[in-house]
């Protein structure tokens, strides 16, 4: 196992303003072994290195989640207590944990030291710590160590054929992956200010890390998600763009043919495959995500199933999504509530689209899903409210224009029933 240390460990500060925040109601504890990995603390010094450790710490949560023995929250949950001086007792109740794992990355020159500690959350006492000191074109083989470490202790069932199976392909080159890293920063920094800059500044990312490495997927699968980004939201003139849509879909299918096994590489595809209207095969991609990683997290998932007509199990996945992301996002909600309106459970649907306008009252599809949903149920009042809070976050909205091209009914049937509540609300044709 290595030798042991003692190491520091997040607790309360006396004084700070983290510490004394209500806690989150506990979670139910899964039936499978759990664990949460927060981010690790930046020690370079240097703050344009957060992406680094931000980056290592993805992998180890992409490379957990593979395992269909454990249960891993995802980036977006463990993520919320980045620079805050919590319990990591208190951090395993309201993420309904096991484990909890954290710790540090120090880069200097051409080095890097990452330490980690595997915490039992219910107690508080360490299970493993341990140290790194490599060079940096060695990260591949440091977190895949931790990674192996952590399966060993929490899941020593797992087979060595399901962890050679799942091991993600490394990159041929480290500055390649150092690339991807920075735009992968750079993507999540884009899906909150939807600003251009953003957007390009991640593809011209991107496109240095695949110039030094033509075969790395994962920057193939991120170049997907920038075109489909700009595809679904009014960002430039690649919005609603077939041009933008078709590059997406080259870009996933050649991550796709280059690794198989890469799940973002079928999920991207599989969304790709969404607003192209082949629902089927759309679907077969969706479910091959699941297969390859039942804790790999997309919430456009849902959106799928409800244009497929499959909105029952939109519901089921949704939830078991909203399960290993308690912070999970707004748009989470927006979905979920399409999915129930979808199955005419109006009362259902009101209830999470409510919470979606309150959590972010900018954000057109809550507003949509909750002007129809309240004109579906006769609350006119409500409903033509709702229609005006659409028309403020998008003064150009039209259901023959944006809708209609948005909108990848499968059945006519779904097709029809979601028109008629749009009519109903009184938004502009």
């Amino acid at each position: 196992m290595g030798a042991v240390r003692e190491v520091p460990r997040l607790g309360p500060v006396p004084g700070d303003e983290a510490a004394v925040e209500p806690p989150r109601p506990a979670l139910t504890l899964p039936d499978k072994t759990s664990i949460a990995v927060l981010a690790f603390t930046n020690l370079s010094g240097d703050p344009q290195q957060e992406y680094l450790a931000d980056g290592i710490v993805d992998d180890i949560i992409i490379e957990l989640s593979r395992f269909s023995e454990l249960f891993v929250i995802a980036r977006n949950s463990s993520f919320q207590y980045k620079g805050r001086a919590v319990d990591v007792r208190q951090v395993g109740r309201e993420l309904g944990v096991h484990y909890v794992l954290e710790g540090s990355v120090r880069r200097g020159g051409d080095r890097v030291r990452i330490s980690a500690q595997l915490i039992d959350a219910a107690t508080g006492a360490h299970r493993w710590a341990e140290h790194y000191d490599r060079k940096i074109e060695d990260v591949f083989a440091v977190q895949d160590e931790v990674v192996r470490t952590i399966v060993t202790i929490l899941a020593a069932h797992v087979k060595k054929a399901e962890i050679e199976r799942t091991h993600a392909k490394s990159p041929n080159s480290w500055k390649a992956y150092d690339y991807y890293l920075q735009a992968s920063d750079c993507f999540t920094a884009f899906n909150t200010s939807f600003s251009s800059k953003d957007l390009y500044e991640t593809r011209g990312l991107v496109q240095q890390s695949l110039t030094l490495d033509g075969s790395y997927a994962r920057s193939y699968a991120l170049q997907a998600q920038t075109y489909e980004a700009a595809w679904v939201n009014p960002v430039d003139s690649d919005f609603l763009n077939p041009g933008a849509l078709e590059e997406a879909h080259r870009f996933a299918g050649k991550a796709v043919q280059i690794d198989p096994n890469l799940p973002e590489a079928h999920a991207i595809l599989g969304a790709v495959l969404t607003w192209k209207r082949q629902h089927e095969a759309s679907l077969i991609e969706i479910e091959r995500t699941i297969a390859l990683n039942p804790n790999y997290l997309n919430w456009r998932f849902g959106l799928a199933f409800v244009f497929a007509g499959c909105s029952r199990r939109a519901v089921d996945v949704l939830k078991a999504q909203m399960r290993l992301d308690p912070f999970y996002p707004p748009a989470a909600s927006a979905m979920l509530g399409s999915a129930h309106y979808m199955l005419k459970e109006y009362e259902q649907a009101s209830s999470v689209l409510r919470d979606c306008v309150l959590r972010a009252p900018d954000l057109r599809a809550g507003h949509v899903g909750l002007a129809v949903t309240y004109a579906q149920m006769g609350q006119m009042e409500e409903a033509r409210a709702e229609a005006a809070e659409v028309l403020r976050v998008q003064p150009n909205f039209t259901i023959s224009g944006t809708v209609r091209q948005l909108a990848a009914f499968k059945a006519p049937e779904d097709d029809k029933h979601y028109f008629e509540g749009l009519r109903k609300a009184g938004l502009p044709e």
